[in-house]
């Protein structure tokens, strides 16, 4: 008889899992909240209306029809309790029994234990939050292009991005094209000027894991499209529109939308039946093979997991090959029953976008910029998408935007208040 592995969360690390499992050795049950997988690179184009959410997203039970995924079985519900003494999983709706776990939820939005900054900011971690984030950005324009008093359309057209990583840079770069390009032609009531883009950064430079060359490069081309960088200025507090910041010869901000991408923490579970806890960032502790240390028969990979070595003394970095990597060397193990595979991360490289023909890649000793770059990003992410149906809308998407400036999707999409959700999400 099979031991049954269970598997939380179908990102990069879980899916590349139940692939790589050998199913004639192992029960697999994949369990993730939603049931599909998402590519969360592409979500900042789903929140400025570059792309549709469902190009972006790939229904589970059709992967689980294909070769290497056939033969896993998958649970749909929000993990929110193991039990490590019985070794069960718990969800809204089952409890699932299991031989070996894998946690490989991921991340969620660490808002550093600044008051009620989860009520007022839009968030980029999910499909969802990034729809949410769409429609708050088209209702800003949509609003203002009606308004009549200039000084109440200059505060309703405040966008301030804090967190200078990728994703900060890639929103702020997407909303300075739409200041530049979009506004003009599709708000003729709206002036560029009215528009403010704040892109705020606590370290001393943007994209700070990059050499300071293409660092420059990604900050002038901000510039280029309007957008504030301001950096040095670590945000304390942000209270009726008022963002408020630790350094005292900072200036407040005025801003009515603030989008948060400025930290991540792991998702958190309710553990009993151990006095094990997550590490550092909520995340597990994992030693050369991802099993969590203190924990029998329980793994972790991606970036939920903090594997540390000399390169990397404060964890691999939280990057989808991480995840990958981490899920085919733990498959290896898993499948051979020996423990003899140690999982040594190999750096492929990162980069960034910034808008039409701008972004900053760093590969190895290859530093580019520009087209080039701008070009290789567009490539690794299309190889990258699941499904030969995503890849080509999303790359036809890009190709019309590219020429036209236009998009079909700047449209405000809102919930339905009735019938109330836990009439058919089963919650009490």
């Amino acid at each position: 008889m099979r031991d049954t592995i269970v598997i939380i969360g179908a990102g990069f690390g879980g899916l590349e899992l139940a692939k790589r499992l050998d199913k004639k050795k192992w029960n697999v049950v994949l369990v993730d909240r939603n049931n599909y997988h998402s590519f969360p690179p592409l979500f900042y184009q789903v929140a400025t209306s570059g792309l549709d959410s469902a190009s972006i997203s790939f229904p589970l039970r059709r992967e689980m029809r294909r070769g290497k995924m056939h033969g896993v079985d998958f649970h749909m519900g929000d993990v929110s309790e193991i039990r490590i003494g019985s070794k069960e999983v718990v969800t809204q709706y089952e409890t699932i029994s299991y031989d070996r776990l894998v946690i490989a939820a991921g991340t969620t939005n660490n808002f550093f234990r600044i008051p009620d900054l989860d009520k007022d900011v839009n968030t980029l971690k999910s499909t969802s939050e990034a729809i949410r984030c769409r429609n708050d950005i088209l209702m800003r324009l949509e609003r203002a292009a009606v308004c009549r008093d200039p000084e109440r359309r200059r505060v309703m057209l405040s966008f301030t991005i804090v967190g200078g990583g990728p994703a900060g840079v890639e929103v702020a770069g997407a909303l300075g094209e739409m200041k530049r390009y979009v506004i003009p032609k599709e708000y003729p009531s709206i002036k560029q000027e009215e528009v403010s883009i704040n892109l705020v950064e606590g370290t001393d430079s943007i994209l700070g894991f990059l050499p300071e060359k293409l660092r420059l490069r990604a900050e002038q081309s901000l510039k280029g499209l309007m957008v504030n960088v301001l950096t040095g200025r670590t945000m304390r507090s942000y209270k009726d529109n008022k963002i408020t910041f630790a350094e005292e010869n900072a200036e407040p901000i005025y801003s009515e939308t603030l989008i948060w991408t400025a930290g991540v923490t792991g998702n958190t579970f309710r553990l009993t039946g151990t006095e094990v806890t997550p590490g550092h960032g909520n995340r597990f502790v994992v030693d050369e093979y991802n099993r969590v240390e203190g924990l029998d028969d329980v793994y972790a990979v991606g970036d939920i997991a903090i594997h540390t070595d000399q390169r990397f003394p404060k964890g691999v970095p939280q990057l989808a090959q991480g995840a990958i990597q981490q899920a085919r060397t733990l498959a290896r193990n898993l499948n051979s029953g020996e423990w003899k595979h140690v999982f040594s991360y190999r750096d492929k490289g990162t980069m960034a976008t910034i808008g039409r023909n701008k972004a900053v890649a760093h590969i190895g000793r290859l530093q580019m910029s520009g087209l080039p770059a701008w070009m290789m990003w567009m490539a690794v992410h299309l190889l990258t998408l699941m499904g030969m149906r995503n890849k080509i809308v999303v790359f036809v998407n890009w190709i019309w935007g590219y020429f036209s400036f236009s998009s079909s999707l700047r449209l405000i999409m809102r919930q339905a208040r009735y019938p109330l959700s836990h009439r058919w999400h089963g919650d009490a």
